[in-house]
């Protein structure tokens, strides 16, 4: 068969149907990228897998600070304050087994919404009334005060106390004596003994009441809190009424004598006690757990329970309530420091995924550039851009998120996944607009829109800090997102302003240099006020990185600084001083003591002095005010009161008239200051003398009484000595120093004075059989240290908390800060690196190359940290006064946050140092390496 010139001769070859095996595939895009740069992908995986870990982590650290901070501050509280207890007066044919149902009908509704501590359950019954013990014989502190014995039914006490001697009660005996069981203690105490039918009066019939003591036990563990609010099961305590003192305790009868034990008291009430578990508290559920409450006390709750009870006068009552609003209220008022922080961090990553993206993005210009040359969409590049990166981000996020609610296990997930969240999409999606802006039509922003915008940041700053100063923090409620967003926004406007005029004193520094004699300086300077085109135009996003972490490390620090400061004063001041030494009534501190404690090792100013509080105030309308009365040393005690800063005078303001009939100088607190302008006053003590006083001053506080609840008078030891016999003693010890308090309670210990005695002697004794710490000194005898009492006031998890996760946010936002600093060198590496190798043609050397990295580098490093400094110091002095640090400290306090140097100058000073650091060091290793590169390009063939 003929052709045609020119034409093919079909063959079976040509014929066949291609097949999707011998079809050409294109390889798919994203896994081409990857293995074309595999180092970047990796970067980039680790730069979203530590922004998303710290973003899901940051809200899982403050939410498991605040569950262990509010447990630990329930817990404190004791388990009868945190308990629902449901009372219910006695019926005659109430018995133990009438109060387990009620007990688990009451447990079964209380339990389905509340978790309760099992262990510190207790139900019984208690007569409403105590009835003296009027045998002979019985142990009587005055002749006219019998002991006196109070009775109750507690379910299950055989499990909690031994039976030391007799037997358990049973049920008593129409018209004999009611069968009870009493401590052996008590009992020994108040020398009752087995057998004894103890005398309880008569009832209002006349019949007789009493009550035979058929066994003896042994509490197992006395300092059980399962024994609150349950009278004196353990011993016999002491009531110290003055003219009303006697010995009392409790006695427990059988379950089925419940009606006979009502009669006894007059009346009965049967009670249940629920205590709520602290563990099972979470921060995020106060308002739902008091509601709870709120509703078993007086709404549905109650109403549920009297019907499943069938008890018409069943009534709850409760302080969880109240425990769980003041424990919100430290929450809300430790929540902006624990805020701050975690915000500063958001920031500096932000501006860390900015600075990648543009660094990415100016690596592959050309190949982004060259997609849209051949046909590429804007979608479609933008797509493929995000899958890549999905390729790289979204497992890394994964992980991280998952990793986090790992290591980090709490009950809330969800604004730790929303911040995770927010994190990976930035990382996602920071590349892809970084690159929309490469075809954009308006490649760069005008100067006039950039002032703009730059006027709108600081109008927005300004208005921010003015409704701040204005409200203070927290107005509604909750966190407050603009005293957050203030800090930020100050960084923020401090970075814009200093990328103004940064530039301008670099290149005016870079003059200077050039008119000197060497050209490093010249070159790195004048490298340093251009970017890599050239052109005057400051480096927004690595200021603003480096600012954003000072600021707001700086604004922290000082935060935490001035509650260490202020709680420092506050024990102060509740001490009187550095230490003090505080004795009870009866007792007097010896001369040898004063001796031998003024010589301890850190000593630097004490006294003694005489406290006297039931010291009267008598003006000259002759109507009198109870006071009290404070004999001191005016020299020592004036150092004192200065260096704790309660109540400083003159203490030539006290010093003694001549005569004896002469009114004594004396310092008055505020209160009786109107009463003062009568005319002369007089103080009188309890014994009756009298001393005449005339005014040396009016303060508010005094070392002796930092916080008085009633008025106060303080005179000179001399002339009060002389004319007011009975105070001539000293019950009071003050100093200021350094001062170790075990060294002190030692001193005390051995120069302690006599021991007490009579009823004095009964208190102590008391004091020591409830448990009381005394450290070896006898009941009363308190040694009090401002060291310890700030450790107290310190110890306490919400401050533990909210400091920690701070200096994590801090350590954090240092990190991004240096790789922001690492990325800008990044980015600047191959224009600085030609530039390098050219001058090293020209004999530049090696050493000369670090020294002028370095001076192109810190300039900005330099002027950031010192603006960050300023931009803290401005932010402190700007918001400082909306910040309550009370609960941050422990006490009340009124002081405000102040501008402090060292607490901001440490964290710029170490950050600045840390980037100095990483600028050499990434010189020394990749800028050598990458310059012998470019001098040895052209040598293969």
């Amino acid at each position: 068969m003929t052709t045609r010139a020119g034409t093919s001769v079909p063959t079976p070859e040509s014929n066949r149907v291609p097949t999707p095996e011998t079809v050409h595939r294109p390889a798919p895009w994203v896994r081409t990228r990857l293995r074309a740069s595999p180092l970047a992908a990796v970067l980039m995986a680790a730069l979203a897998f530590a922004t998303v870990f710290l973003a899901a982590a940051f809200p899982r650290v403050a939410d498991r600070g605040a569950d262990a901070a509010l447990r630990d501050f329930v817990s404190q509280k004791g388990l009868n304050p945190t308990s629902l207890r449901t009372t219910s007066k006695t019926r005659d044919y109430d018995n133990a087994a009438e109060l387990d149902r009620v007990q688990q009908q009451v447990t079964e509704k209380v339990g389905q919404q509340l978790t309760l501590s099992r262990p510190g359950l207790a139900h019984g019954t208690r007569a409403l009334g105590d009835r003296g013990m009027g045998n002979p014989g019985y142990a009587r502190i005055s002749d006219a005060n019998a002991p006196m014995l109070s009775l109750l039914y507690l379910h299950d006490l055989a499990s909690r106390a031994t039976l030391t001697d007799g037997t358990w009660p049973t049920p008593g005996t129409v018209g004999g004596p009611l069968p009870i069981v009493i401590s052996k203690q008590a009992a020994q105490t108040i020398h009752i003994k087995l057998g004894d039918v103890i005398d309880n009066g008569v009832e209002g019939s006349g019949a007789q009441r009493n009550t035979v003591v058929v066994g003896l036990y042994r509490i197992n563990d006395p300092q059980d809190p399962f024994w609150e609010d349950l009278g004196c099961p353990a011993r016999a305590c002491l009531n110290a009424a003055p003219q009303h003192e006697h010995w009392m305790t409790s006695g427990f009868v059988d379950g089925d004598s419940l009606a006979a034990m009502a009669r006894w008291g007059s009346n009965a009430e049967n009670f249940w006690r629920l205590p709520v578990d602290p563990a099972s508290l979470r921060a995020d559920r106060l308002d739902r757990t008091r509601n709870t409450i709120s509703s078993f006390l007086t709404g549905p709750g109650a109403t549920e329970l009297i019907g499943a009870t069938g008890r018409a006068d069943l009534h709850s009552v409760s302080g969880l309530a109240d425990i769980l609003t003041r424990a919100d209220e430290r929450y809300q008022a430790a929540l902006p420091l624990s805020t701050i922080g975690p915000a500063g961090v958001a920031g500096v990553a932000t501006v860390v995924l900015c600075l990648a993206a543009a660094l990415t993005t100016d690596r592959r210009a050309g190949e982004i550039r060259l997609l849209r040359a051949r046909g590429g969409s804007r979608t479609g590049v933008l797509l493929r851009l995000i899958g890549e990166g999905a390729a790289t981000v979204l497992p890394a996020a994964a992980l991280a998120t998952a990793l986090a609610v790992v290591l980090l296990p709490t009950p809330r997930w969800g604004q730790s996944v929303l911040a995770a969240l927010a994190a990976a999409s930035l990382a996602l999606l920071a590349f892809p607009a970084r690159a929309a802006l490469l075809w954009s039509r308006h490649k760069a922003v005008g100067g006039r829109r950039r002032l703009v915008g730059e006027l709108a940041v600081l109008a927005v700053t300004a208005a921010a800090v003015a409704e701040v100063r204005r409200r203070g923090v927290g107005t509604g409620g909750g966190l407050d997102p603009l005293l957050v967003a203030a800090p930020l926004l100050l960084a923020v406007t401090g970075g814009l302003l200093l990328a103004r005029i940064e530039p301008v004193a670099v290149g005016w520094l870079a003059r200077l240099a050039g008119r000197g004699r060497g050209l490093i300086g010249f070159l790195g300077l004048a490298r340093a006020a251009r970017d890599s085109s050239g052109r005057r135009k400051p480096s927004v996003l690595p200021l603003l990185a480096l600012l954003i972490a000072v600021t707001t490390t700086g604004f922290g620090a000082t935060v935490l600084d001035t509650v260490d400061h202020v709680r420092t004063r506050a024990a102060r001041i509740a001490t009187g001083g550095d230490i003090g030494v505080s004795l009870p009534d009866y007792a007097t501190l010896p001369e040898s003591f004063a001796t031998a404690a003024a010589a301890l090792p850190g000593v630097r100013a004490s006294t003694g002095a005489w406290v006297e509080p039931k010291a009267r105030f008598v003006g000259a309308d002759q109507d009198y005010t109870d006071a009290y009365l404070v004999v001191v040393d005016p020299a020592a005690y004036a150092e004192i009161a200065r260096t704790v800063g309660a109540g400083e005078f003159d203490p030539a303001k006290l010093a003694a008239p001549g005569g004896r009939d002469t009114p004594v100088p004396a310092l008055f607190s505020r209160d009786l200051a109107r009463r003062l302008a009568a005319g002369p006053a007089e103080v009188r003590t309890p014994n009756g003398n009298g001393l005449r006083t005339t005014v040396a001053g009016i303060i508010s506080a005094t070392p002796a009484l930092p916080d008085p609840g009633k008025p106060f008078v303080v005179v000179a030891v001399g002339p009060a000595w002389e004319r007011l016999p009975d105070v001539k003693r000293i019950n009071k010890w003050f100093a200021v120093g350094d001062v170790d308090p075990e060294q002190v309670r030692s001193t005390l210990r051995d120069n302690g004075g006599g021991q007490p005695s009579g009823i004095a002697k009964l208190i102590a004794e008391d004091a020591a059989a409830a448990g009381k710490a005394t450290h070896g000194l006898p009941a009363g005898y308190t040694v009090h240290s401002s060291r310890e009492a700030a450790a107290a006031l310190a110890d306490d998890p919400l401050q533990h908390a909210a400091g920690r996760l701070f200096w994590y946010a801090a350590a954090a936002g240092a990190g991004f800060a240096l790789l922001a600093v690492l990325l800008t060198l990044f980015r600047a590496a191959p224009e600085r690196t030609a530039v390098l190798a050219r001058l090293r043609t020209m004999g530049l050397r090696p050493r000369q190359g670090l020294a002028l990295i370095l001076t192109e580098a810190l300039p900005q490093t330099l002027a950031a940290a010192l603006g960050g400094g300023l931009t803290a110091l401005a932010a402190v002095t700007l918001l400082g006064g909306a910040f309550d640090i009370s609960t941050l400290v422990g006490a009340r306090v009124g002081d405000v946050i102040a501008p402090t140097l060292v607490p901001v100058l440490l964290p710029t000073a170490g950050l600045a140092l840390l980037v100095a650091l990483a600028v050499a060091a990434e010189t020394l290793i990749a800028g050598r390496r990458q310059i012998a590169t470019e001098l040895r390009a052209g040598e293969q063939a």
